[in-house]
């Protein structure tokens, strides 16, 4: 969820902002220690920034650091440190380049020291890696942890009880602990005031997520997709400057859809539409550009993904933070959240996704060291082939451990794949 680095990658204008933002937010940690201001560690996928800033935390997010590293190409020498203390091979990467982080003196992607956080919070939402690496962090910072257990959707569906248990959490534990550790008080109409400003950007990248049905497609909501969710899955969901920024990129979607334009891809304006594809799994960081230029340069446009759902639901099933039932409207957001869902809701939805934007199949790619993704996805694949009819295709990276990046073995396994969508099309032309 942060731009690439490169400095000769063309960017539009939202993505030039999304990185000030980015950068903004590690200045605002890093300069902590002077300004007074205290800082919570939490993790994207049902994190609470708006309950956060109520108690005016700075918000640190340690997947965002561990991919902005593999991004700078620094990760895998972190992800060795991490293993030589002691850490398997088949531990999150994530978790490892965090680790690693530390232990080269926790520097920021800004080139500062990153502070000790004054609290971990962890929202429990599908990933039970969250709790052995906020463990590790627990015995690293020694600073007051709380955990938001947050019920698993066995049963695809929300139930008052549920909703309820999440909601008792909050009162008497969440919101306790951070009036504690930051020494304001909370108010519940400020909390309002930023869910308001929430729903506001949520509505907007809902358009923009959508925008995608039209053919062809003005985004890519995969790779291009990165550079959308970034605010709103991290430390600015609730914010005017969230609110700025997606009003100022539906603005520029809503151009290139009138001009009749494809994606902008790092190389510039993506040439003919040939494929619409819908794609399960992360992106892999380590090589993030050349990952996207195997698919636009074959003409390749992902149109739908389960990774632009990771921090929110909002464009399937409409969820919105309501300001009228704050906390009620944290409990379901947390419970919501993709990796939360139990298979065969994942599995409906994607496939779903394929109908419905007009895909010529999904792809999986599978990222070796994520269970919460990982499991259980070449069922999905065979699934959402019998239901759509639509062939699928599988491949596997890795978050950020640039060893399991294979440049030869993806580019075949598209290349055949793209020659499966088009064996299809002319089966059903005959």
């Amino acid at each position: 969820m942060c731009a690439d680095v490169s400095t000769d990658v063309i960017k539009d204008d939202s993505m030039l902002l999304q990185k000030k933002m980015i950068a903004g937010n590690y200045d605002k940690i890093t300069s902590a220690p002077e300004t007074g201001q205290k800082m919570v560690s939490t993790f994207v996928p049902g994190n609470i920034n708006e309950l956060i800033m109520c108690f005016d935390f700075a918000n640190n997010l340690p997947e965002i650091n561990a991919l902005g590293n593999a991004m700078r190409k620094q990760s895998g020498s972190m992800i060795s440190d991490a293993e030589k203390m002691g850490h398997s091979e088949d531990v999150c990467t994530y978790v490892k380049a965090d680790l690693g982080m530390m232990a080269k003196g926790n520097i920021a992607p800004n080139g500062k020291p990153m502070p000790n956080p004054d609290m971990l919070m962890l929202s429990y939402t599908g990933c039970y890696t969250f709790l052995k690496w906020f463990e590790l962090l627990r015995e690293q910072y020694k600073c007051p942890t709380v955990m938001l257990h947050v019920p698993y959707e066995g049963d695809g569906k929300i139930t008052k009880n549920m909703r309820d248990y999440v909601v008792k959490q909050l009162k008497e534990d969440v919101i306790p602990m951070m009036e504690e550790v930051s020494g304001v008080k909370f108010d519940i109409d400020r909390l309002r005031e930023y869910m308001k400003a929430s729903a506001k950007a949520e509505d907007d990248l809902v358009w923009v997520l959508k925008s995608a049905k039209n053919i062809r497609s003005p985004i890519d909501a995969y790779f291009g997709g990165v550079y959308y969710i970034g605010p709103i899955f991290g430390a600015f969901r609730g914010t005017e400057d969230a609110v700025d920024y997606y009003r100022m990129l539906r603005v520029e979607i809503e151009d290139r859809l009138a001009k009749g334009l494809g994606p902008v891809t790092p190389e510039g304006e993506m040439g003919e539409e040939k494929y619409r594809l819908v794609v399960e799994g992360p992106p892999n960081w380590t090589n993030f550009r050349e990952f996207w230029k195997m698919f636009h340069e074959d003409g390749a446009v992902v149109v739908a993904s389960s990774y632009s759902k990771v921090g929110g639901v909002y464009d399937y099933d409409g969820f919105r933070h309501d300001p009228q039932n704050p906390l009620e409207s944290l409990a379901e957001y947390c419970m919501g959240c993709y990796t939360n869902r139990n298979l065969p809701d994942r599995t409906t939805m994607m496939a779903d996704l394929v109908e419905e934007y007009q895909a010529d199949g999904m792809l999986v790619n599978s990222i070796k060291s994520c269970n919460s993704f990982a499991a259980g996805e070449l069922l999905m694949l065979r699934e959402v082939e019998a239901r759509t009819g639509k062939p699928c295709a599988f491949i596997e990276t890795d978050l950020v451990d640039p060893r399991y990046f294979s440049p030869a073995n993806v580019k075949n396994r598209l290349e055949s794949y793209f020659q499966m969508i088009e064996q299809k099309r002319q089966s059903q032309a005959a």
